[in-house]
């Protein structure tokens, strides 16, 4: 499959329960890790990835992610009245970020709904998937990576990391081997979702980030609902690996579930620390209280 990945998918309907009470009114992907939410930071490296169109699954109560990537002119003129020109310059950067569309998922039917609901902006091109829990720390832009992949290898890669222990079970994970090239590369036979840890096909698990060829959305539209009501996306990738090479990718950087309550207090010190403004004072803090 050729063709530039110029688009990525960021589903964001749920209802982020693991956050209540504060997601009763704000969603989850509008929590702040340090000063920015959770939505930007996955933004932003689709863009360092070169990606040109932003396209946002969103969900009933989820009108603040809109809000927050639109201009909001009467901050921006109390701001500029005020002379508070760095806090403008921070305000008009978010405005600005990208070219983003928006797609209402009507009901929250699972990941490969979600994904779904984008066949129409994306069209006959292969795309990327962001989940916007899973932030990632990396030099290089983890999606960077993934389509660097993309475009040697010609089929869709996954995110994985290696999961050892029973915490395996807690995710989708690849059956296959290594890649005797490249052994961050794994080419995929197979996944199992969520197995128990004695049947685990290996330790590498998926995680929120997705290339995939656009033949993904006919699948989709064949695949029949599971649990719940929902499609999964992958059982739609189990049937793409039929017809079309899939591989596995372990990504340089670090990944921070910030879905999680406590992956979400680990991110936003690991984030802080790394803050000019922030990281010395923390440390200090930090240290201050002799844990």
């Amino acid at each position: 499959m050729s063709g530039q990945v110029r688009k990525v998918v960021f589903p964001a309907g749920g209802l982020g329960t693991r956050f209540l009470p504060a997601t009763k009114v704000i969603p989850k992907e509008m929590l702040a890790l340090v000063d920015k939410p959770i939505i930007q930071y996955g933004v932003e490296e689709a863009l360092a990835s070169g990606i040109e169109h932003i396209i946002i699954i969103t969900g009933r109560g989820k009108g603040t992610m809109e809000d927050h990537f639109d201009h909001s002119f009467e901050l921006d003129a109390t701001l500029e009245r005020r002379g508070k020109q760095d806090l403008l310059a921070v305000s008009r950067s978010v405005s600005s970020l990208a070219r983003i569309s928006y797609v209402r998922q009507r009901e929250p039917l699972g990941l490969g709904h979600a994904v779904l609901c984008a066949k129409e902006l994306v069209g006959q091109e292969p795309f990327g998937v962001i989940l916007p829990d899973d932030v990632i720390d990396s030099e290089t832009p983890c999606l960077k990576q993934m389509i660097d992949v993309f475009n040697e290898r010609g089929g869709s890669v996954l995110a994985t990391q290696t999961v050892e222990g029973p915490g395996i079970s807690a995710y989708g994970v690849l059956a296959g081997s290594q890649d005797p090239v490249d052994p961050r590369i794994y080419n995929c036979t197979g996944m199992v979702e969520k197995p128990r840890f004695e049947d685990a096909p290996s330790q590498q698990a998926i995680i929120g980030r997705y290339v995939l060829t656009p033949r993904i959305f006919e699948l989709l539209e064949q695949t029949p609902p599971g649990a719940g009501g929902e499609i999964q996306l992958t059982d739609g990738i189990k049937a793409l690996l039929k017809e079309e090479k899939v591989f596995g990718y372990t990504f340089e950087g670090r990944r921070f579930d910030a879905g999680d309550k406590f992956g979400m207090l680990q991110a936003t010190i690991e984030f802080a620390l790394k803050r000019s403004d922030l990281g010395p004072r923390l440390r200090e803090y930090l240290k201050a209280l002799q844990l």
